[in-house]
């Protein structure tokens, strides 16, 4: 028989360590592989078999048997029936054209019966609510070798949409449920349109669950409309969170967070939060409104004190932020917002080496778009991913600077083979600061490379031009580019290799002068949702001093 359908027999079967005591065990094992192997032919449309069961000879004889499949039998042109009034002509024709079943193909059982799902499907998808599938019929004609199925459906009513119900008691407002409805009442039923809802409220992660389903038909009100009922179980109101952390370039550090879930009943999140390490310490409070104004777009407002401490410069301020982010899909988004900051800034005035302290206000627009087209955001395989970002900012101080500062840049990633164990990765990013000069902007608001989402093998800010004192500099133009292959070892280990570049202009034109390259090798560890990274980079060319090497773990693929 066929290569494939005898190891689906040979599957089915099984085995087992018991080992046979007599002849009555030998023989109930052969009629229990009988009713298996049958069970296989029948579903692949081999239905002209012969199966028999065997047994040997002796006191405990061994279990066989013998299949001979026969013919595989071909489909013939399926029929519906429809029980009940039948829907409209347009419905009656999807229905027919869902089922997908070509006359001549293999008869076989699975085809059949997805076919009557995507039937009931087409017919639910055209407003028809309550469309269901009656026990069906199949005839297998051993004359022509055929299998004849003849679905038997029942349409029901047509279907049209009313308002939301919100029928559990909780925090949650029934006004603000009822605006994330993606339909108008009296719409024909879409069980898209039904899903949708449910996953507006799911992506919030305000609720422990969600149930969204259409009213049973008595509750159908007096103009032929039906409800759509919703069922939130809410999560706990508060949530305290604390974490420590410890980096080769920072020591030691905290975070924690207190976050108040629903307190405004539209699936808000309030939060107040403090961090410190070495480099940034801060405290401060946000709130994010899922769904605000439209569905689908999430304002956050956003308020911080902070002090700041790298190589570069020390800084310290408060800021304030508000951003609305529209998101075409869960990772792709435009964003727009603003910003004002009030700093003091300590750092070395380039040329003079002269300290430096100026007291700045910041006022800043933003619009940022990420398109990403991959198909995993922690653990890509294919696909690629683009973003734009511009920041029209206002500096204000012993002087008014006005300039812009744009970024751009993306990724892509190459499979080889079906299974894609091994990945090419690609990655681009490219900044430039119009107009002013390296003095007329504040340290803190350069470009600077180096570290773990920059350039790996050298320490953050650790690639660029330095002062005299060996101090980073920063820059108005900015040029960043890596690439790994990465390569599953198994299903839970895999090895990555990558070489990362970048460059720190003066101009606000990207150069590649003083190119810093760093390379090294990594270990993957899979989670299920996303990988562990471990990578060791050291660096290769543009060497500033520092460690010779340098140690990353975070989740996620580098990019």
């Amino acid at each position: 028989m066929d290569a494939a359908l005898r190891a689906e027999i040979v599957r089915a079967v099984g085995e087992t360590d018991r080992s046979i005591d007599n002849r009555f065990e030998a023989r109930r094992r052969a009629n229990g592989a009988a009713e298996d192997a049958i069970a296989v032919l029948r579903s692949e449309g081999y239905y002209g078999y012969v199966v028999e069961p065997e047994v040997g000879d002796g006191d405990t004889p061994s279990a066989a048997v013998r299949v001979a499949p026969g013919p595989r039998f071909h489909l013939a042109l399926p029929k519906i029936e429809w029980v009940g009034t039948p829907p409209d002509a347009d419905t009656q024709i999807g229905a027919v054209s869902s089922l997908a079943l070509n006359p001549g193909a293999p008869g076989r059982a699975a085809d059949v019966v997805s076919a009557e799902g995507r039937a009931v499907a087409a017919v639910q998808k055209r407003g028809y609510a309550d469309a269901k599938a009656q026990p069906r019929e199949v005839v297998v004609d051993h004359g022509d070798q055929s299998v004849q199925p003849t679905y038997r459906l029942a349409a029901g009513k047509l279907v049209k949409l009313d308002g939301v119900n919100l029928t559990t008691n909780g925090r949650t407002r029934a006004k603000w449920v009822r605006g994330l409805a993606p339909w108008r009442s009296g719409e024909l039923y879409d069980p898209e349109k039904v899903a949708k809802l449910e996953r507006r409220l799911l992506d919030t992660g305000v609720y422990e669950s969600v149930t969204v389903g259409l009213s049973p038909v008595d509750q159908t009100t007096a103009d032929g409309l039906r409800p759509v009922v919703v069922s939130l179980a809410e999560r706990k109101r508060r949530t305290l969170e604390v974490g420590a952390s410890w980096g080769s370039n920072e020591g030691p550090g905290f975070d924690v967070r207190w976050t108040r879930y629903n307190f405004l009943g539209r699936a808000d999140t309030l939060g107040l939060f403090a961090k410190g390490s070495k480099l940034d310490s801060r405290v401060g409070a946000d709130l994010t409104l899922p769904h605000w104004k439209r569905p689908d777009q999430t304002l956050t407002l956003d308020a911080a004190a902070y002090n700041t401490t790298t190589d570069a410069y020390d800084a310290k301020g408060f800021g304030v932020r508000a951003d609305a982010q529209r998101h075409f899909t869960k990772t792709s988004y435009l964003t727009l917002g603003g910003s004002v900051d009030f700093s003091r800034t300590d750092e070395i005035k380039p040329g003079t080496l002269t300290p430096l302290g100026r007291d700045v206000l910041t006022v800043a627009a933003l619009a940022d778009l990420a398109l990403d087209r991959s198909n995993d955001p922690l653990d890509p395989r294919r696909g690629w991913r683009v973003n734009a970002r511009a920041e029209p900012t206002l500096l204000a101080g012993k002087g008014t600077v006005p300039y812009v500062k744009l970024q751009t840049g993306g990724s892509a990633y190459f499979p080889f083979g079906k299974e894609a164990k091994t990945v090419l990765a690609a990655r681009v990013h490219v900044g430039s600061i119009l107009n002013g000069t390296v003095a007329d902007i504040p340290a803190p608001q350069r470009f600077y490379a180096g570290g773990g989402g920059s350039v790996r093998g050298f320490a953050y800010q650790g690639v660029g031009p330095r002062l005299a004192d060996n101090t980073p500099q920063g820059g108005l133009s900015l040029v960043e580019g890596s690439i790994e292959l990465r390569h599953d070892l198994t299903r839970t280990w895999g090895l990555v290799g990558f070489v990362d570049a970048g460059a720190v202009g003066s101009q606000n034109t990207p150069t590649f002068k003083d190119v810093g390259v760093g390379a090294g090798v990594g270990v993957r560890y899979n989670l299920g949702f996303g990988p562990i990274r471990v990578d060791v980079a050291v660096p290769v060319s543009g060497k500033n001093g520092g460690s010779p090497f340098q140690v990353y773990v975070s989740i996620g693929q580098a990019f």
